[in-house]
């Protein structure tokens, strides 16, 4: 690592890898049963973590004396024999984690609590221009923000977005942004003071569907694929548990061939499904006015659901290129799971059977049932949610020794 990207300041220590997997670890473990089935006593605990109940005491003593757990006295087993038998649940009142979403034109800024359920968000444009000016920007954006929260101690930042990102450093290059080896977890950490784990944003939605999603699966060889579409594409693959990231950084599906007259004929995914490409053809078809408020993708929507055929033949037709993408896809790694997300097929729902069918037309395997994200048009605060609860839900104890760390510095 050259010393042009080490992080130039005393919080530097306080970037960490994201942790986007089911944890693994005993307080992990005896936290999560706590976090998905709570309120729970501790021999229940030892029957679903497999761990032994000597351990899960140990465990549950530590996670409460940490704070973040709680017992509940009242709902003890009355006249139960020996030491009664009190459940135990999630403190989750008291806290919150930072997500922060950094779009190609959308920041949105998310307080979740420990049970991963959104508190608030906000959106604001990303800032422009220079590299430097528009960290600091988003930095004292996410500072304002955090500091509307009297009453809860914030325990973690998570930031998920697009481009190049070192997850060890936080250091992030997005072309769309302008931005190279931008050091966006260092800045963040300075300007809060907290730790602050930093994640490719696709990566991070597969996160927040094995961590935070209605069906898990960490068997050791349970696979995932989740399929993203919006401004930009991208995929994450999931494997027993936990989301694979590459120390190079994510592969891109933005290439993968696609073609469509209608969108513009450019013969690569992106720029064929992109927000942007159905919006110039929308404009070039006068489906929308070439500027003005209403020249949006979201006036592309309005005019389709209000019988404009030529609004409902753009957006078929982008459906049909993602249905034969996510197909080719399937067909090269043959998940056991497989979701979609990301506006492209959240935002127009009636779309997703036409999608559906040139999938099941594309696809050379047995028939497989897609998926759309549990999360719905929520899927990036999820994501950016998870990279900040990723690393409490994997070590609770230590992720409360580092925010107590961080706030004594």
């Amino acid at each position: 690592m050259t010393s042009r990207r080490q992080p130039q300041n005393r919080r530097h220590h306080q970037v960490v890898a994201p942790s986007l997997r089911v944890p693994d670890a005993a307080a992990g473990s005896v936290f999560g049963a706590a976090r998905l089935r709570g309120p729970i006593a501790r021999d229940s605990i030892a029957n679903v973590t497999g761990l032994s109940i000597a351990t899960v005491n140990r465990q549950v003593t530590a996670l409460l004396e940490s704070g973040v757990l709680r017992e509940r006295a009242d709902l003890a087993v009355s006249g139960a024999i020996g030491r009664p038998r009190v459940p135990v649940e999630v403190n989750h009142e008291p806290y919150l984690t930072l997500g922060v979403h950094i779009g190609a034109r959308t920041t949105s800024i998310v307080a979740t609590d420990l049970l991963g359920r959104t508190l608030d968000v906000v959106e604001t444009a990303t800032p422009q221009g220079p590299q430097r000016a528009a960290l600091q920007t988003l930095a004292d954006s996410a500072r304002r923000y955090l500091s509307r929260w009297h009453r809860r101690k914030a325990l973690w930042v998570g930031v998920a977005s697009g481009g190049v990102i070192d997850t060890s450093t936080g250091y992030l290059s997005h072309s769309r942004l302008g931005w190279t080896d931008a050091p966006v977890g260092p800045v963040l950490a300075e300007a809060i003071g907290l730790p602050v784990s930093v994640a490719s944003h696709v990566d991070a939605m597969a996160g927040a569907e094995l961590l935070l999603g209605v069906r898990r699966s960490n068997t050791p060889t349970a696979t995932s694929l989740y399929v993203y579409a919006r401004e930009t594409v991208g995929y994450a693959l999931s494997i027993g548990g936990r989301v694979h990231s590459p120390a190079s950084g994510p592969g891109t599906i933005a290439a993968l061939p696609a073609q469509s007259e209608l969108l513009g004929n450019s013969g690569r995914l992106e720029s064929t499904v992109s927000d942007e490409a159905v919006l110039g053809a929308a404009r070039k078809r006068r489906i929308v006015p070439a500027d003005g408020p209403s020249s949006t993708i979201g006036g592309v929507l309005r005019a389709a659901r209000q019988g404009n055929e030529g609004a409902v033949e753009l957006l078929s037709e982008r459906a049909r290129v993602l249905g034969e993408s996510v197909a080719m896809l399937r067909d090269m790694l043959n998940p056991d799971d497989l979701v979609v997300g990301g506006q492209a097929f959240t935002e127009y729902p009636e779309g997703m059977e036409r999608v559906e069918a040139a999938f099941a037309e594309r696809s050379v395997l047995a028939p497989r049932d897609i998926r759309v994200t549990a999360f719905g048009n929520r899927v990036q605060e999820a994501g950016a949610g998870v990279v900040a609860l990723g690393g409490i839900y994997a070590d609770p104890v230590g992720a409360m020794r580092r925010a107590q760390r961080a706030e004594s510095a």
